[in-house]
């Protein structure tokens, strides 16, 4: 074995150090491990009932993982001893690293410096847990349980060492075979641990619970890796809140922020996304059983008319969806329900055949043989210590034969997550059907499956663009210069000359032609320091006009005015340092403002991917026509979206910041007009 293989799957284990060292021997007894297990420490005879050797030299062998539960300042020579030994990897609980002080720091070099090429996780790490071998890294209690031999489960990486621990108490029913935490990742990054766990049979879906990412470039390995072994990833990053780092001439780097970033970045790369740990959890159990989904379309079936209200409700604004159902479809549901329940997605098929078998299988498999991407079964679970659950046995096996004639994919959503037990969970996922606890987890779950399995129908996208580190100096490109440096790259912009006299003013007028926009050059916002004046149609407004802007500069910028726009449109793109170039496409004028309306993309971005973006507005309705207006020439306006890419791409080198706002959308078929552009540049010496 190379790499981290001996360290995640070890078969022997040395356990360095005093209490944290002692529990990762109780810990790896009581889950049954088979290993060899070898303690260290300096006086003691026996840990947990175990021989115990001095010194990392006195071991009988050389252990495959070991676990240093020692302060910092030790922590460097046991690593170096344990190199010397040929171990296949440690663990490095100590912290006061790089995270604590600068002798930490200096640890830190030390520590890799001591480890050469000897895989460490840490430091500052609680370690791993191997569910599937029963080997424990890990000093502390855990709430997980062995996986059987012929069982799978699900991978979760936590850069927090407290989550994962609160992760291994989960009572969801969630089968883990790996827990791993990553430390300072010194020198073993989140992605490497990713894209080594997946590789494992026992392994069906991969979490990752994440505060910043170690490498992009193997973050989008792993997203190539998830697909080819068909196991998807679900990443719960946090951060959402820390503030953006506002650009002071554009919107763009605003209404980008980091959150909208990383975001955009895991959905290119065909990543699931939770927002909060039940959500995280929840996904997990329906990827470990069902995999990604093929679309949104779901059923669901209740007993009572309030859950499939209070589900259709849950489910208004979402991607998923309950398909409305055609006269042929609910026949055979109306066959076995009789005609006093009217059928209907969701279904409520009354209490009067319940307890009946025959009645109930019928109508579920009425339901779920009309290839719904998931069929939903909503069934709350008696209080065990007070009633009994053999009525409720009967729902269970009449479903559970449903979806298996018809070969379809089903679920039980629970209303309230304390009305089922995690046996009962683990019972109906053995049957193939996952357990989801809570109604609002059982859409999100849904939806982000059904976002794996879209963005797997679709080609893997290149790498995100790799930018050099540019210097501090910078040059703001006037709107003059901005609009002929894109004019170049095929952005149409309106005809237009600068201009340094009234007299001037007037002469350019009559040459582009009535009505004009005049504009002072220089100012970055111009709207909000009143250096734009829209709509002149005679000499008289122009030297009015043109007299007022001197005022703000020296130089003014007249152009034709495109008075026939039908929709606005705000195209930017910035740098980001980690993630490279970042496309942000938003409603134009004050509707990006006030409804922060925009959608982030990463470069190089499709064009399937920039008119997706463009509809997924919530200002699109405006775009496809609405209340009799004509509709925008879209496929113009993603031609000039193109053509603004490129340029960024083609000045990738030196380009910090670039602004169009607004790109204004003409009648279909008539073009769009870069009605305003700002460029911000490296200055370069």
């Amino acid at each position: 074995m190379s790499g981290l293989e001996r360290l995640l799957r070890p078969k022997s284990i040395a356990a360095i150090g005093g209490l944290q060292a002692g529990r990762v021997v109780e810990q790896c007894r009581l889950m049954g491990y088979q290993g060899e297990i070898w303690p260290v420490h300096p006086t003691k005879k026996e840990v947990e009932g175990l021989p115990a050797y001095a010194s990392v030299a006195d071991l009988p062998g050389s252990p495959d993982a070991a676990f240093i539960g020692v302060n910092r300042h030790l922590t460097i020579g046991v690593v170096r001893d344990l190199r010397a030994k040929q171990c296949g990897g440690a663990i490095c609980y100590a912290s006061g690293f790089l995270e604590a002080d600068e002798a930490g720091a200096q640890l830190q070099s030390e520590l890799i410096e001591a480890s050469g090429d000897m895989p460490v996780l840490g430091p500052n790490c609680y370690g791993l847990i191997n569910y599937a071998d029963g080997a424990l890294l890990w000093p502390d209690q855990q709430g997980g349980k062995r996986l059987p031999p012929d069982q799978t489960g699900v991978a979760i990486i936590a850069q927090s060492s407290n989550i994962a621990i609160n992760f291994t108490m989960q009572q969801r029913g969630l089968p883990l075979a790996f827990i791993l935490t990553a430390g300072n990742q010194a020198l073993v990054g989140t992605s490497e641990l990713a894209l080594t766990i997946l590789e494992d049979p026992r392994v069906t879906a991969l979490g990752l619970y994440v505060e910043g990412f170690d490498s992009i470039e193997s973050m989008e390995t792993l997203a190539e890796k998830s697909r080819a072994l068909n196991k998807p990833v679900v990443v719960y990053k946090v951060g959402k809140s820390e503030h953006s780092q506002i650009a002071a001439m554009t919107h763009t780097a605003s209404l980008a922020g980091s959150h909208n970033i990383t975001s955009a970045f895991l959905k290119r790369n065909g990543f699931g996304q939770a927002e909060s740990i039940p959500v995280f959890l929840e996904t997990l159990k329906l990827l470990h059983l069902h995999g990604p989904l093929n679309g949104y379309r779901i059923s669901s079936m209740s007993c009572s008319g309030g859950e499939a209200s209070i589900i259709a409700d849950a489910a208004d604004g979402r991607k998923v969806y309950f398909d409305e159902l055609t006269s042929e479809q609910k026949a055979p549901i109306e066959a076995a329900l009789g005609p006093l329940v009217t059928v209907a997605n969701p279904l409520d098929y009354h209490t009067y055949c319940w307890g009946n078998r025959e009645v109930m299988q019928a109508a579920y498999s009425g339901m779920v043989s009309n290839d719904f991407d998931l069929n939903y079964l909503i069934l709350d679970f008696p209080h065990r210590d007070r009633c009994e659950d053999w009525e409720w046995m009967i729902a269970v096996d009449a479903f559970d034969a449903a979806l298996k004639e018809n070969n379809a994919k089903g679920a039980f959503v629970v209303g309230m997550p304390e009305n089922i037990s995690e046996d009962y969970t683990e019972a109906f996922s053995a049957r193939g059907i996952v357990s989801f606890y809570g109604i609002d987890e059982a859409l999100k779950a849904t939806e982000i499956a059904a976002d794996i399995g879209l963005a797997w129908q679709m080609e893997l996208p290149p790498p995100v663009s790799k930018l050099s580190t540019i210097g501090d100096d910078r040059k703001t490109l006037d709107e003059a210069e901005a609009k002929q440096q894109l004019s170049a790259y095929g952005v149409n912009v309106p005809r237009g000359e600068r201009l340094w006299s009234a007299e001037q003013g007037k002469e350019l007028a009559q040459r582009l032609g009535y009505p004009v926009v005049l504009k002072a050059l220089g100012i970055a916002h111009k709207t909000e320091h009143n250096a734009v004046r829209l709509n002149l149609c005679h000499a008289d407004e122009v030297e009015q006009a043109a007299n007022q802007l001197f005022d703000l500069s020296p130089t003014l910028y007249m152009e034709s005015m495109v008075s026939d726009a039908v929709a606005e449109l705000i195209v930017g793109i910035s740098r980001d340092p980690q993630f490279g170039l970042v496309l942000t496409i938003g409603s134009g004028g004050i509707l990006v403002e006030i409804l922060k309306d925009a959608q982030t993309l990463l470069i190089p971005a499709s064009r399937e991917q920039i008119e997706t973006a463009v509809l997924d507005l919530k200002s699109a309705p405006l775009l496809n026509g609405y209340r009799g207006k004509p509709g925008a020439d879209l496929n113009a306006a993603i031609d000039a979206i193109i053509s603004i890419q490129n340029y960024a791409l083609s000045h990738s080198h030196e380009l910090v910041e670039l602004d169009v706002n607004p790109l204004l959308l003409c009648a279909e078929g008539t073009g769009v007009f870069a009605a305003d552009a700002l460029i911000v540049l490296e200055e370069k010496e």
